[in-house]
């Protein structure tokens, strides 16, 4: 017999043997409790004065309350949320040093409005300055960093806009690094969550370093910090306050409580106190009435369904990212939570590579889904195991 005829052979008495594993699975992670209590009604959320509002849950990037939320306005200081970021990634990248020192412009010394009261000529740290914007909201701080971290205020300004692109901040323009008026120069209150929410997942540790500071001196002036949410309550971690005659009173402002991380942004008060008491009521809300409910954690092996044509006759596949979903207080228990994979999955896969889908349900509405992924790579196999592979997908 040829060695045709005997792989021929192989392959029918193979091919005879093989059943069909055609994958659609669903994994159930928790069932309605029977005859469970109904659910409380939830409040309506708080009516504000101010001229748009949102309220974020960080953790699972749902919008928790809104108001005009995409509308483009005025930001004032809440600009310096951006000039910060780009700050501390160039202290992430290395391409500057908290210790660097700082030769102040005379562009930077002349800067109205809120100032740190660095003098020109002189030089300061990269570290004093970030307290100074801060803490202080120096317009003379920010214009200093924007220097030097851009070589130049307008290639600093560039880097604000293309940054705000990249991270989706579709209602936001910049001409300036410190929220001075200027025509065009606006930002909505989703886009300053999105922009802060990124910004403390990013630089966890810059961020709990420098914005939950409570007063900073420089130049024999002790000034305190006019997020004023850091005194009242202390799960409030961190915010920036803005404000001009065009803009009105601002605040974006964040806390946390039992893992659960709120961003609040309120625009166009009508007073310090106002922004503060609303704000600080958006957060109360959003703490008292939701909480996080976590779902899965990322790389637990969910399933291992098979693999043709591979070296491997199987994947472990699962979550690239832990996964959480925001519910109303006390209906955990009436979260459920399936998996459906693709029927045939073929190499080679990739990891990270999606194979499937995760769908949580609160009750009959679907609350989230998320992309489960091929957990290892599964390189091609050689010509044998494909050829076999490619009868059992007859089947």
């Amino acid at each position: 017999m040829t060695n045709a005829a005997i792989l021929r052979s192989g392959m029918r008495i193979f091919a005879a043997a093989v059943i069909s594993t055609s994958l659609m699975s669903t994994v159930m992670a928790a069932e309605p409790v029977p005859d469970a209590p109904a659910a409380m009604p939830i409040p309506g959320a708080p009516v504000l004065s101010a001229r748009s509002y949102i309220l974020l849950d960080a953790n699972t990037d749902q919008t928790i309350v809104e108001k005009n939320a995409d509308q483009p306005v005025p930001p004032a200081s809440i600009t310096k949320l951006m000039t910060s970021y780009l700050v501390f990634s160039a202290l992430k990248s290395g391409q500057i040093h908290l210790t660097d020192m700082v030769t102040i412009s005379k562009n930077a010394w002349q800067m109205q409005g809120s100032k740190m009261f660095i003098e020109v000529g002189k030089q300061v740290s990269v570290e004093n300055l970030l307290r100074g914007m801060i803490v202080q909201s120096g317009n003379d701080a920010a214009t200093a960093l924007a220097e030097y971290v851009g070589g130049n205020q307008a290639t600093f300004v560039s880097e604000m806009n293309a940054t705000a692109k990249k991270l989706g901040m579709t209602h936001t323009h910049y001409e300036d690094p410190t929220g001075w008026p200027a025509p065009g120069h606006v930002m909505s209150a989703r886009d300053i969550s999105i922009l802060f929410d990124d910004l403390v997942r990013r630089f966890p540790e810059y961020y709990h370093e420098f914005f939950r500071q409570k007063e900073f001196t420089w130049n024999g002036i002790k000034q305190y910090n006019r997020e004023k949410l850091l005194f009242r309550d202390n799960w409030v971690d961190g915010g920036k306050t803005g404000h001009t005659d065009e803009a009105g009173f601002c605040l974006a402002t964040s806390g946390q409580q039992n893992g659960m991380r709120l961003i609040a942004v309120v625009l166009g008060t009508e007073s310090d106190e106002a922004r503060n008491n609303e704000a600080e009521a958006l957060l109360n809300y959003g703490f008292r009435f939701f909480e996080n409910v976590p779902v899965r954690k990322a790389g637990d092996v969910l399933a291992t369904p098979a693999v043709y044509k591979g070296v491997s006759n199987s994947v472990p596949v699962g979550l690239a990212k832990d996964m959480i979903v925001l519910v109303p207080k006390d209906q955990a228990k009436n979260v459920t939570v399936s998996m459906t994979l693709k029927p045939k999955l073929i190499a080679p896969l990739s990891v990270d590579q999606p194979v499937g889908t995760i769908t949580v349900k609160q009750g009959d509405k679907v609350i989230a889904t998320r992309d489960v992924v091929a957990l290892k790579a599964v390189p091609k196999g050689g010509f044998f195991k494909s050829m076999v592979d490619s009868v059992k997908l007859w089947f």
